[in-house]
């Protein structure tokens, strides 16, 4: 996968534990534009590689922004990217999109909770400028720790609904009230923690069709013990490949020379779906819509399995 040189152009402090990091590519070239909803691979000081999803103008091709929470459990990304200063040169990959703006929506409905404002900013920033229909709720501890939300109250303050300081009991009825009587042909973009997300998407599912609901999740799901696996055979291009019960499928395709590009290696990114021309796929990522899982046509090769004997795969 292809990496551009950017350089840190700038830093804020949004909240007491996020920081946006505005990138410009070290060459003076433009990064160009980006659908709305996009995010990139951030290879940082540490050699960690995250996602994180753009929340600058979608339309400025001059550079992008990400917006980094530091965890208290960090494995080195976020405790790096939030060590950077303005002139330090990282590498990021160009943006893929998940969660874009549906072309054929009448209506859009934002739901974001904590770091996850993040896309949604960037949707909301594209939507406002190009007088879509839309309304964004966005569930925060506090207006203290609410990242964006004076430039959100600044710029579309009629389409913003905050609720803060709720706790997670108290966030069904408010869902239920906000996606009651939607126009048709709507649809709801959601992101945030699982467990959020799982709400929003039971309640939304109540409201319009499940097709109608996206999500953009950095979570990698639980995986299975390698022990509970089996091995199965992978054919691509005419050639098998076995797939022991404790190695990926991207592992070995890659160590036979096959040229699959990879990136999170959790099943969360997109990089690696590959297509599907035989075989029943056994899920066990993030990326994928459950109406995608269930056609059965696509794989996320780094972390999913077979459900028979064989797959057959081709590139994406």
């Amino acid at each position: 996968m292809k990496m551009l040189e950017v350089r840190v152009a700038e830093i804020i402090d949004e909240t007491p534990t996020v920081k946006s990091i505005r990138f410009e590519r070290v060459d003076g070239q433009p990064l160009g534009v980006y659908q709305a909803g996009a995010h990139v691979d951030v290879v940082g000081p540490t050699a960690v590689t995250r996602q994180y999803s753009l929340c600058s103008t979608p339309d400025d091709p001059d550079s992008y922004t990400v917006a980094v929470k530091r965890e208290e459990k960090s494995r080195g990304g976020s405790a790096a990217l939030h060590d950077l200063q303005v002139g330090d040169v990282v590498q990021i990959s160009q943006p893929r999109n998940l969660m874009g703006v549906h072309p054929e929506g009448r209506h859009h409905v934002l739901m974001a909770a904590g770091i996850g404002i993040t896309p949604m900013l960037s949707m909301a920033r594209w939507m406002d400028v190009h007088d879509h229909s839309f309304e964004l709720h966005y569930f925060a501890r506090s207006s203290e720790e609410a990242a964006f939300l004076p430039l959100l109250q600044e710029r579309c303050p009629e389409k913003l609904h905050t609720h803060l300081g709720l706790p997670r009991t108290e966030h069904r009825p408010v869902l239920d009230r906000a996606l009651t009587d939607l126009p048709a042909d709507s649809h709801v973009y959601m992101c945030g923690p699982a467990g959020f997300m799982d709400l929003v998407r039971e309640v939304a599912e109540q409201h319009v069709p499940a097709e109608h609901v996206h999500q953009e999740s950095f979570e990698a799901a639980a995986q299975p013990d390698a022990s509970e696996n089996t091995a199965f055979t992978v054919e691509f291009e005419g050639t098998a490949y076995e797939i022991p019960a404790d190695r990926s499928i991207v592992d070995v395709l890659q160590e036979g020379g096959v040229d699959v590009d990879t990136s999170c290696q959790e099943g969360i990114c997109g990089t690696c779906i590959m297509t599907v021309l035989a075989g029943v796929p056994d899920h066990r990522d993030n990326v994928l819509t459950k109406a995608e899982k269930e056609a059965g046509e696509q794989i996320a090769v780094c972390v999913s399995r077979a459900k028979t004997p064989t797959l057959t795969l081709d590139y994406f």
